[in-house]
């Protein structure tokens, strides 16, 4: 801020108490999307990134490196410093033993070192990257079976949730929306019950439970964040509502749409935090998901447009 800035705002800190110096901030913020392995491979075909994901972070101002599966530890170290976040998508791979797990892990405790030093690096994780975070955290496959394939819900908050971090930037009308109309969409065969959220011990000091759902018979934690880092996680898929439309059961009213980008905001915002970066342009320019090209799928796929490795 310059000295007349400065000099104005103390001015004006005489007249409002809300005057306040401005942080420093990233805005040129650059996302990794990680990769996951296809069913059957092909050259040039081994992995892919629905670009739902992509338009996601991309409509809230961050551009897009994919996080290949299958690399070096230098390699992802290299990848960490130079990226301000990371996006664990929904899929189907394993949690456990499958490249989008390898890379998922290593990325996790690379940001939990980084944000125990202070390098704040945020971790988002949807359905599939949910699920990879709680497995992460616990070390254990915690997941049931619940009848949440293909269905809307709205979302039930948990005490105090709406002024989370996630969550308190969210105008009251979306906020409402979200608790009142069925605008999440649910792809997913397998939940973590509130049940087993609260008799883990490592979940439950680590992960405040933002919202839950029930399939009708089973209750399971749909929202979560971290109490002491920037990592959070979705049972349900914010980036379908508007960049999908290959399902009858995928929401796209208004509000629906609205809690898409919202939630694209909060997550770009907060790689906005973080200020690593490539070791020059070039570098940059050869990473980023520009240099390869999205293919229609909606015709064999769930996802309307897909990259492919």
């Amino acid at each position: 801020m310059s000295n007349f800035a400065l000099l104005f705002c103390f001015a004006f800190s005489i007249l409002s108490s809300s005057c306040t110096v401005p942080k420093k901030r990233n805005d040129m913020p650059i996302i990794g999307v990680l990769a996951q392995e296809v069913d059957s491979p092909q050259p040039q075909k081994a992995s892919y990134i629905a670009a739902s994901y992509v338009k996601f972070l991309e409509s809230a101002g961050a551009r897009v490196v994919p996080v290949m599966i299958n690399q070096t530890l230098e390699e992802y170290k290299t990848l960490f410093n130079s990226i301000n976040g990371i996006l664990y998508p929904g899929g189907d791979a394993s949690i456990v033993s499958s490249g989008y797990a390898n890379a998922a892990r290593i990325f996790y405790e690379l940001a939990i070192e980084a944000n125990s030093r202070g390098d704040y690096f945020p971790v988002w994780g949807t359905c599939l990257g949910f699920e990879e975070l709680t497995y992460l955290t616990s070390g254990k496959k915690l997941l049931s079976k619940t009848n949440t394939s293909g269905v809307m819900l709205p979302l039930v908050f948990t005490n105090g949730s709406r002024e989370s971090k996630l969550f308190k930037g969210f105008p009251a009308e979306v906020l409402d929306a979200l608790a009142s109309e069925p605008i999440t969409e649910n792809s997913h065969e397998l939940s973590l019950t509130l049940e087993s959220y609260n008799n883990n011990t490592d979940l439950r000091k680590f992960y405040k439970v933002l919202t839950t759902n029930s399939d009708g018979k089973t209750e399971f934690v749909s929202t979560m964040e971290a109490y002491g880092f920037p990592i959070y996680g979705t049972q349900w898929h914010p980036e379908k509502n508007a960049f999908e439309w290959t399902r009858p059961y995928i929401p796209h009213s208004p509000s629906a749409v609205k809690t898409t980008f919202f939630l694209a905001d909060f997550v770009v915002n907060e790689a906005r935090k973080n200020f690593h970066k490539f070791e020059d342009e070039e570098v940059e320019k050869r990473a980023l998901i520009y240099n390869y090209n999205p293919v229609y799928t909606g015709n064999i796929f769930a996802f309307e447009q897909t990259y492919y490795f």
